[in-house]
């Protein structure tokens, strides 16, 4: 059970770790300047779509579809409630300070980048042919050539 959930929590930690970051630069670099606070955000987005296509990418050697898709979702939901929970206060706000609307933008936001992500992650890999399904297909291939041809005598 360990070696299933802990990567999927170091996962969650890791893109809250990288929303707590951007959040810091944010506040601590541009605490005046809207613009370059946006630019933060999108940045921290395609870091964490980034992270996620590595993931898919590695996830989906070793494992089938079903699961790196629930141990990868489980990390994101863990991760955006933490980042819409819990990271307004780094930056010293509340989660609903700026209304709803920035609310339920930033989950929409977090959800396209790591679908996004995850999903280029593992078309990389299907298409390098190096996913868990193509693996046992190429095996299985393997396998039955490997056979001698049975002779059958009249």
């Amino acid at each position: 059970m360990k070696d299933r959930w802990l990567p999927v929590g170091v996962l969650a930690g890791v893109l809250f770790a990288v929303n707590v970051a951007a959040r810091l630069v944010a506040r601590l670099g541009f605490n005046d300047d809207g613009e370059a606070q946006d630019r933060v955000s999108l940045g921290m987005f395609v870091a964490i779509g980034l992270i996620l296509a590595v993931t898919a990418f590695l996830w989906g050697r070793r494992h089938p579809a079903g699961r790196w898709i629930a141990d990868i979702g489980a990390a994101v939901i863990i991760a955006v409630l933490l980042t819409v929970f819990v990271g307004p206060f780094v930056s010293g706000d509340s989660p609903f300070e700026s209304g709803a609307g920035d609310f339920f933008a930033q989950i929409w936001l977090y959800a396209a980048f790591a679908i996004g992500g995850s999903l280029v992650g593992f078309l990389i890999l299907v298409a390098l042919g190096l996913d868990y399904r193509s693996q046992g297909l190429k095996r299985y291939a393997e396998a039955k050539m490997a056979k001698p041809r049975r002779v059958v005598r009249r």
